[in-house]
């Protein structure tokens, strides 16, 4: 009798174990940036997901980079299922074999049966990423605290007319190429300019006109804090995190779009990955049309997908990157150039803070 309770304990211990290992299994962990656009993520993806397939996912925050992904990859202890990468980020990421490729077939069609590969936008479908969102680095002020407002890029390095602090990423990204807008280079030939050292030299240089006024940021959720603190007249910020404060926390900030600097994020799945078959189920699922479209009722970044973009509300519309009231003086960001350069200018922008 004895024998028969320990073996029925033992099978009841091994049959718990067996159901807290397949519980286990069925979660994700899915990173990216934080903040609002988290939010946003949550609500439009996250919780819909949840709800379909009975799958938790564990919502992770991070900078961005590759530093974190790759020494997961290398170690071979990867703890993330999916990330969500910048465009030079996902090419670098892909070309080290940081993450996996994605089958374009497997993608949702879009909701007028157009392929996946016809409804997305030519760039946002890459070997080993498929695009999330449409975003833009662009620059805002308090309209409470200017009594003449900033209309153009060039007056943000203008320090004569608008004294005061600005803020800016601490990174040579965006803050080159909109060195050289202000400077005059029109924004079809900024990467041309960039692409050679007297263009380079030329956008350090004007960098260097408000260097003693730069506020550094690091994470999206400073550069809206930065300007609600007064800590700086104008900064450079995400789109979405200044609608964000403007929709949601009722700030009075105003949102510049000339000289705007546009870009995709993707999401990918990391070489590795310890629950690769969910992580491809979520990434098809988040980015099908009506997941992006209804991401973007919570935060102003535009789906990179023809028939999602038609789905956004009229009243969101106005506040997304390619709006084309806002593609006045607009530079898409070119991916390419910054996988090339990225290591030597992120090198000569530390050299240049040092000094």
């Amino acid at each position: 009798m004895r024998k028969l309770i320990r073996f029925t304990s033992v099978m009841a211990l091994g049959l718990s174990c067996t159901i807290s290992i397949a519980a286990a299994a069925e979660r994700i962990t899915v990173v990216s940036f934080g903040g609002a656009y988290t939010n946003a993520q949550k609500k439009g993806s996250h919780e819909p997901f949840m709800e379909k397939t009975g799958v938790q996912i564990l919502s992770e925050d991070y900078n961005g980079g590759l530093g974190k992904l790759r020494a997961q990859v290398e170690s071979g202890s990867v703890t993330w299922d999916v990330v969500d990468l910048e465009t030079s980020d996902v090419i670098r990421a892909c070309d080290e074999g940081l993450i996996d490729t994605v089958d374009v077939n497997d993608l949702e069609p879009g909701t007028d049966g157009s392929a996946a590969a016809d409804d997305f936008m030519p760039t946002a479908i890459k070997k080993c990423g498929i695009g999330a969102i449409v975003w833009s680095t662009v620059f805002a002020y308090d309209k409470t605290k200017l009594a003449t407002a900033p209309h153009s890029i060039a007056d943000f390095f203008d320090t004569n007319k608008y004294p005061g602090k600005r803020g800016m990423k601490r990174s040579p990204k965006v803050n080159l190429e909109m060195a050289l807008m202000a400077d005059g280079v029109a924004a079809a030939d900024v990467y041309k300019v960039l692409s050679t050292a007297e263009g380079q030299t030329r956008a350090f240089n004007k960098l260097a006109q408000i260097k003693d006024q730069l506020v550094w940021w690091k994470s999206g959720a400073q550069a809206p804090q930065l300007l609600a603190d007064g800590e700086v007249v104008m900064t450079t910020a995400y789109n979405g995190r200044i609608y964000n404060a403007v929709e949601n926390e009722s700030k009075s900030f105003v949102i510049v779009w000339d000289g705007q600097v546009m870009d995709i994020d993707y999401w990918a799945i990391p070489t590795g990955a310890p629950n690769k078959a969910r992580a491809q189920e979520f990434l098809v699922f988040a980015t099908a049309p009506e997941q992006l479209a209804r991401q973007s009722m919570y935060i102003s970044y535009g789906p990179p997908r023809k028939t999602a973009a038609a789905m956004v509300d009229e009243s969101m519309k106005k506040h997304i990157p390619t709006a084309p009231v806002n593609l006045t003086n607009a530079l898409a960001a070119d991916a390419e150039f910054w996988a090339d350069y990225e290591d030597e200018l992120n090198e000569r922008f530390t050299a240049w803070l040092a000094n």
